[in-house]
């Protein structure tokens, strides 16, 4: 009794049951994309802005790795990044801070040099702000007569701004 074995093509695509983030409903589709730019997970991309030295993380992206031919070394790969053309210069200066502050992240060689790419930057778009929403009196009154019996004047100051955000709802 031979079950005959599907092959990856015919399978039937994993149900997940549950609701799932577009990032993780969107990462399958994309990592082709990525490998073709060089890189082997999304890890460089997401989390650019905090890997790269200030203020490269802003005015800089990774656009792509470009390995050299033959077996990878411990030499690195080459890091090719978009630039916002007023600060071309300074990073072209201090590469290797960038590729010291990268390896740093990943605990490895992963890059060994910056190149800077002729692609045009493009700065992600910031969000706007959202305008405060008033807080009705009464609950202004109660936050303060929480707060009140803090002696630290500071301190009391923090902990009325956090009860005053909690009660709008928001981040802050």
């Amino acid at each position: 009794m031979a079950r005959s074995a599907k092959s990856k093509d015919e399978a039937a695509p994993r149900r997940l049951n549950r609701a799932v983030g577009i990032g993780e409903a969107l990462g399958g589709a994309l990592d082709p994309v990525f490998r073709r730019r060089g890189f082997a997970s999304r890890d460089i991309l997401i989390h650019w802005s905090a890997m790269a030295p200030p203020p490269y993380g802003e005015v800089a992206q990774p656009d792509k790795l470009v390995w050299p031919r033959g077996e990878r070394g411990a030499e690195g790969a080459t890091l090719v990044l978009r630039c916002h053309p007023g600060h071309a210069l300074a990073l072209a200066h201090e590469g290797q801070r960038i590729v010291q502050a990268v390896n740093r992240y990943f605990g490895y060689v992963l890059v060994g040099q910056v190149r800077l790419s002729a692609e045009p930057f493009r700065a992600r778009a910031e969000p706007t702000p959202q305008p405060a929403v008033a807080l009705a009196e009464v609950s202004r009154a109660r936050i303060a007569r929480t707060v009140e019996r803090v002696e630290d004047a500071e301190m009391r100051d923090a902990l009325r701004r956090l009860g005053q955000a909690i009660a709008r709802g928001g981040k802050r």
